[in-house]
């Protein structure tokens, strides 16, 4: 048995015939006749069976169909696997993600990226959950870096950050002049959130549920650069990622805390839809993803409440 006779056994039971299987592979009826013959004296058992100008494939044949189908398919995906590493992607690569990453950790990916594949077209959409799973489900976002969990048996779903959410103040603000933050010290505070049904706003939200706060919520939003214009403005306080906060808590112009007690974390992950093989462009995001990952403040310095700019100084 050869790949040849698998590709025709495969050609018949598609075409219906063995003359047109000939067409489709460019050869006469009777090299395929012989070489269905030669296949049925090996086997010692029929593979296809003539009933006048009509044939139907017995369940040996149907055996071999399917082992035609795992080997061509297997084929072609080695043969791509090979081509795909040895070249530079090129194409449209779609990523998509919420706003918090597409701010804080797609900068540092895509630089990366593209210095391994620089004639790659690369596209991101930033949105709400549902508008990035729905890209993915559609075809137009190749893989989503999105805050667990995602529960879908169609999507594969890799972690890749634990993200660390504290409270945040402007500078000013009563809180600031505190040794720490407890969780008594948020009751009756206004505060700027995520939007509700987020998996953010979800940990929060059973932090709140937890310790009997009702926050007074100012206003909710998707975006993390509005909730920090409107904490800097000191309209309310906010439970965000450190990585969000970095560089401003370091130059003074937030306070940032753990709250005492408590350790709230967003893990986040890359999602993709589900194949038999991982495309590659999704391999090489991942990739990126990993040389990038020692590099983004996601844990502010651990054994402090208070983070501050002497921290980083």
């Amino acid at each position: 048995m050869d790949l040849r006779q698998l590709e025709i056994i495969r050609a018949i039971a598609e075409t219906g015939s063995f003359t047109a299987a000939g067409v489709k592979l460019s050869v006469s009826q009777s090299a395929i006749s012989r070489q269905v013959l030669l296949l049925e004296e090996e086997l010692n058992e029929a593979v296809f069976l003539r009933i006048g100008r009509r044939i139907r494939i017995t369940p040996a044949g149907e055996a071999l169909l399917q082992l035609s189908h795992r080997v061509f398919l297997d084929l072609k995906d080695t043969v791509a696997r090979i081509t795909d590493t040895q070249a530079s992607l090129i194409g449209p690569v779609r990523l998509a993600g919420g706003m918090t990453v597409s701010l804080y950790v797609f900068p540092a990916l895509l630089r990366d990226f593209r210095k391994h594949h620089p004639d790659a077209d690369i596209k991101i959409t930033a949105g709400a959950t549902d508008k990035c799973l729905a890209g993915l489900r559609s075809g137009l976002a190749d893989v989503a870096l999105l805050t667990l969990p995602i529960n879908d048996p169609d999507l594969v779903t890799v972690p890749a950050l634990q993200e660390e959410l504290l409270v945040v103040s402007s500078p000013n603000h009563p809180l600031a002049a505190k040794a720490r933050v407890t969780p008594a010290d948020l009751r009756d505070q206004p505060f700027v959130l995520f939007e509700t049904g987020s998996n953010t706003r979800r940990v929060v939200d059973e932090f709140f549920l937890r310790n009997q706060i009702t926050p007074q919520i100012v206003t909710e939003t998707e975006n993390v650069e509005i909730i920090k214009a409107l904490v800097r403005a000191g309209l309310g306080l906010s439970i965000i990622s450190y990585q969000s906060v970095a560089r401003e808590v370091a130059s003074g112009q937030f306070f940032c805390a753990r709250i005492t007690g408590q350790t709230l974390i967003r893990e986040t992950g890359w999602v993709y839809v589900r194949a038999n093989r991982v495309p590659r462009a999704v391999q090489e995001v991942l990739a990126s993803f990993d040389r990038v990952k020692p590099r983004l403040r996601v844990i502010p310095p651990p054994g402090r409440d208070r983070i501050g700019p002497d921290v980083h100084a």
